[in-house]
């Protein structure tokens, strides 16, 4: 009869350098995501267009912050792989759970009801993504939660979604947002460790190994590739927008008043006509 001995789980294989990256790319997606709501609001006639790149990116940044994080997670005794099929369904389903949030709100505004709507569907997605992912891990043994954090895991990326999807819609200048990407990076990875903090490993084989393979970092490097492309050029259309070279002043003859956090059922109110102004030359805004 084969027994199954508990093992030691560590979420900082490599000490500090999976967080730090984890939690850059979290703020690099929402930062990108905070931008094109920005331009989509000023842009209505394009606006399908922005917050699809914007739900790209975000999804995109989870994503990867989960499997950058995921490359420092050990089991003590046995090695650690991943399902490629789960982990592009979990790519999947980030993107599309933060697409029907974006939409959300970008077309039918910042009201309560349908943030509250918008964030937990956004929410409970980003949980789905985070858990299939880890249903993807195969490894000598079987993986156990921890009901009760786990909850809490999901009650952070609820609260994380609909502060992100509120900031999307109210907060348009440059610094405000990156502020905000910086926040939500926070909420993002807590998040994400929170649902770490859940799991037990208890192995029924010993592989004799205490840590991930060159492979498995090799495997989980070539399936970033293609979010980390996607993220890239998300900046470089985002930076390189005409509205880069066009002032505030250029800006706010078109842009909506933002949505407040209580009470206001769009985001879009009729645009004012066009006036006629020069380039300012002075600040930019991407």
């Amino acid at each position: 009869m084969t027994t199954a001995a508990a093992a030691t789980v560590s979420d900082f294989y490599y000490g500090a350098v999976t967080p730090v990256a984890a939690y850059l790319m979290a703020c690099l997606g929402a930062a990108l995501g905070l931008r094109c709501t920005t331009r989509s609001l000023r842009r209505p006639q394009h606006r399908a267009r922005w917050l699809a790149l914007g739900a790209v990116s975000i999804g995109c940044g989870i994503w990867t912050m989960h499997f950058i994080a995921m490359i420092g997670f050990s089991v003590e005794g046995a090695l650690v792989n991943y399902d490629a099929t789960k982990t592009l369904l979990s790519l999947g389903v980030a993107i599309a759970v933060v697409a029907v949030g974006v939409f959300l709100v970008g077309y039918r505004g910042g009201s309560p009801l349908n943030l509250g709507v918008a964030g937990a569907v956004t929410g409970l997605g980003v949980a789905a993504m985070h858990y299939l992912g880890m249903a993807a891990i195969h490894t000598n043994g079987t993986l156990h939660y921890d009901p009760v954090t786990v909850v809490l895991s999901i009650v952070i990326a609820v609260a994380a979604a609909t502060a992100a999807l509120w900031a999307a819609v109210s907060i348009h200048a440059l610094w405000a947002s990156l502020g905000a990407s910086l926040v939500m990076g926070v909420a993002v990875t807590g998040m994400h460790y929170t649902g770490m903090a859940a799991v037990s490993v208890h192995l029924t084989n010993v592989a004799g190994s205490s840590q991930s393979s060159a492979d498995l970092v090799a495997f989980l490097l070539v399936m970033l590739a293609g979010p980390l492309l996607v993220l890239l050029v998300a900046a470089v259309i985002v930076m390189f927008d005409p509205d880069m070279m066009i002032g505030e002043t250029g800006a706010k003859t078109s842009e909506p008043a933002p949505a407040p956090l209580f009470g206001g059922d769009s985001v879009f109110p009729p645009r004012e006509p066009a006036q006629s102004a020069q380039p300012s030359q002075g600040r930019t805004s991407w």
